[in-house]
């Protein structure tokens, strides 16, 4: 693919690169779902038919979720301080992504959105702005924001809101990373039980992930950051990775990620940090390795798959993708089908086992996650979701 210096090519030499021609424009437009081509219709769409409804929710707020598109509507948000791998480039430099995120709601789940770009980064400055704005949705999907913010963030506004909050960042990776484990461990006769896990990086994704893993049952896991292994009574930790330390690393692992993986079961990479080859070759039989930095996996695919029975990446260039376009749109799909007014931790359990189960027995090494064109994907997410929302007691209907 060529690239183009944007700070001296005109739009029109950009426009040679796919990728910009696409964009121009956005990627995004809206359309009406009533046709208004005469008086009638006018006068029933805005007024004076408009104010019939407006004074019937105003006597009953519940009806603003039959009578506006609110309750299919979610806000994708970002303060643009972490987006893909490129980092801190703003809120103006986000949006390619906000709204290649609403394109993706859409296509996939029939989920209307709005990417919205805040020029701010204080954690209340966010919130409030948030919950001031909540009025006009039915969900919040937090997008792109760093840790370790994100956490503080997303807690806040869970307090405070009683529509669904979603960091796709945390908690669409940890479901479909989780659904794939689940599968690669089948390929070789064990059970997440059975696994002892290294995690690289103590970001959004890799705390999302750990938590999540241990609530599906983990043998043990360990995580490590750019000083080495996080565990209990290590100082300097931030509140998040105290947390952490609390509730994983069983065995006490210090030093470097290095020394962690000798025998280990599992690595996933949620970093940028490179492991080298020997170390891989230093983990147990039937490894499993999801390297899943973009666009360079923390182990290439080929050296992985000298030492692992399965190997993922968050790359579409190989087998098992761990892809977020599996998790987020079944959820909300899911939670908006209840009208839920959060998504618990069983409801996100239970997504990842929905993905989980339609690999079926079709399992190989080369398929431990569905693609993220199959057909069956939203259907099976979305009922999972919305029969777990019920059980958990959060379904409004």
């Amino acid at each position: 693919m060529t690239t183009f210096d944007s700070r001296t090519q005109n739009t029109s030499e950009l426009d040679q690169d796919p990728a910009f021609a696409m964009h121009r424009g956005g990627k995004l437009h809206v359309t009406s779902s009533v046709d208004v081509s005469d008086h009638e219709g006018l006068s029933l769409a805005y007024t004076p038919g408009v104010a019939r409804v407006c004074d019937a929710i105003a006597e009953n707020a519940d009806l603003v979720e039959t009578y506006t598109w609110k309750s299919n509507l979610v806000a994708v948000v970002t303060d643009g301080t972490a987006v893909l791998g490129l980092g801190n480039i703003g809120p103006e430099a986000s949006l390619p992504v906000m709204e290649g995120k609403s394109l993706l709601f859409k296509q996939f789940g029939d989920v209307d959105s709005v990417p919205i770009a805040l020029n701010c980064t204080d954690v209340d400055e966010i919130v409030e702005t948030i919950v001031r704005m909540s009025p006009s949705f039915g969900g919040i999907n937090l997008e792109d924001i760093a840790a370790p913010r994100c956490f503080e963030i997303e807690a806040k506004l869970r307090e405070r809101l009683e529509i669904p909050v979603f960091h796709d960042d945390q908690h669409g990776t940890a479901i479909v990373t989780v659904a794939a484990l689940h599968n690669a461990a089948r390929i070789t006769g064990r059970t997440l039980a059975d696994l002892r896990v290294v995690v690289s990086g103590a970001g959004a994704a890799g705390v999302a992930v750990t938590k999540m893993l241990i609530d599906g049952g983990v043998g043990d896991i360990a995580v490590a950051d750019s000083k080495g292994m996080i565990y209990d009574g290590r100082e300097g930790l931030t509140p998040i990775k105290r947390e952490l330390a609390a509730i994983s690393n069983k065995a006490g692992l210090q030093g470097s990620i290095e020394s962690a993986l000798k025998g280990a079961d599992v690595f996933i990479g949620l970093s940028a940090g490179e492991v080298p080859e020997s170390v891989v070759a230093d983990m147990a039989d039937d490894a499993i390795i999801f390297a899943m930095a973009n666009p360079n996996p923390e182990v290439h695919p080929d050296v992985a798959r000298r030492y692992a029975s399965v190997v993922a990446t968050g790359r579409s260039d190989f087998p098992n993708q761990i892809n977020n376009v599996l998790a987020f749109p079944g959820v909300f799909r899911g939670a908006f089908d209840v009208q839920a007014s959060d998504i618990t931790e069983n409801m996100k359990l239970a997504a990842a086992k929905a993905l989980a189960d339609l690999v079926g027995d079709d399992l190989s090494a080369d398929y431990v996650i569905p693609s993220s064109f199959d057909e069956r994907v939203v259907p099976a997410v979305s009922a999972a979701v919305a029969a777990q929302a019920r059980k958990d007691g959060v379904a409004r209907r």
